[in-house]
């Protein structure tokens, strides 16, 4: 019964034969060696080399998990596993299945996610050839210096594959990615969820393989810092919006009364454009930031966020109406003092400089309305409720 298993072991696995057998052993060993009720899963994603009869001739049941990527098999195999915790490694030997107890340890002091950590800075090893120069001094702890940065994330190691977790915890973080980028969901889901995490610091050996890892390591890395921007819309919308809207509407305003000059140069008509261009720039990202969140929310991907709905609840659909209309009648009325001052001129020549100082903000305050009324309906579409 499930109750009565403990632990589950779950291995991803594609053309593992030749390392295979010595990680299901070592797993055994532990297991045994400390009493614990367990089982060994080997999700296996299309192995052709007989992966599947090894695991199965030393004890492992095989779960066939047809959707190919690191993380379908694993959720493939997590979902089917009994046991109320799951340790999660690879099954290429570079991780000791052997030392597994502490993190059961740490499982039954009530941590949801406890990660092993690889880089020395979290007292982790790597052993020499374990661990190409490129991911251990640029790809892991870049990505994982991006990922405390944009998730105030405590784990040093987000990348490493030895992990263990409870079952529930692991429901409740309802991961969705197929591929490498899973790691990162995981680490990312469970701080967002606030679940109580911890580190185990490991030794990282060679794998014992004689082929190339299927890790692809510029692709691979690309996809997660791709997946860390998506499910961060702070850095990558609101934070560059709140930069761009307040350094163009602030020189925006500033030209509206007249030149700079600043020694020799001067800025004019020119400058103003590009402040004003940059201002929308700016609003346009804070709306999609907006946009981003607020589907996220309302299709479970990022839990609900307490700032959101409070802005969300004083600025509604008919109070962006409102300041459309504020800016739609401020540009109207700049460009009807344009036209009059043409029509003054006998539709003639017009000063450049008297002439955009007055179209460029008229443009700019039209466009701007208009950017906000169709961001604000369709945010309001965005918060109705879907099945």
């Amino acid at each position: 019964m499930t109750q009565d298993i403990e632990l589950s072991v779950v291995m991803p696995c594609l053309n593992e034969a030749e390392t295979l057998k010595r990680c299901i052993i070592k797993a055994q060993q532990a297991i045994q060696r400390h009493g614990i009720q367990a089982e060994i899963l080997i999700a296996d994603n299309g192995s052709t080399d007989g992966s599947p009869e090894i695991a199965r001739r030393h004890g492992a049941q095989v779960v066939e998990i047809g959707e190919r990527g690191y993380g379908a098999a694993l959720c493939g195999g997590i979902i089917q596993a009994r046991g109320r915790y799951v340790i999660m490694g690879d099954a290429d030997d570079s991780y000791d299945f052997g030392d597994i107890f502490r993190f059961i340890e740490k499982l039954r002091q009530g941590y949801d996610l406890v990660m092993g950590c690889r880089l020395p800075k979290g007292g982790g090893t790597i052993l020499p050839g374990a661990m190409p120069l490129k991911h251990r001094l640029i790809g892991n702890p870049i990505l994982s210096w991006v990922g405390q940065l944009f998730f105030a994330s405590p784990m040093t190691d987000f990348h490493c594959g030895l992990r263990g977790f409870s079952k529930a915890a692991f429901l409740a973080m309802d991961l969705h990615t197929t591929g490498m980028e899973f790691a990162s969901e995981m680490v990312i889901k469970a701080t967002l969820l606030n679940l109580r995490m911890t580190e185990i610091p490991i030794t990282l050996s060679p794998d014992g393989r004689s082929r190339p890892p299927h890790l692809r390591s510029w692709r691979d890395g690309w996809r997660h810092l791709r997946f860390m921007l998506m499910y961060s819309p702070r850095w990558l919308f609101f934070f560059p919006g709140v930069l761009l809207l307040t350094v163009g509407a602030l020189l925006f305003g500033r030209l509206m009364f007249g030149p700079i000059f600043i020694g020799p140069i001067g800025l004019e008509s020119n400058t103003l454009l590009v402040a004003g261009m940059t201002a929308l720039i700016g609003f346009q990202m804070i709306s999609f930031y907006l946009f981003a969140k607020v589907f996220a929310i309302t299709e479970g991907f990022l839990p609900e966020d307490r700032k959101i709905v409070t802005f969300l609840r004083f600025f509604p659909l008919e109070v962006g109406l409102l300041v459309s209309i504020i800016f739609f009648s401020l540009g109207l009325t700049l460009m009807i003092q344009a036209v009059a001052l043409w029509q003054h001129t006998g539709y003639g020549e017009l000063a450049a400089r008297v002439k955009l100082t007055k179209i460029i903000p008229a443009i700019t305050f039209l466009l701007f309305s208009f950017q906000l009324i169709f961001s604000s309906f369709f945010l309001s579409l965005l918060k109705l409720r879907r099945k």
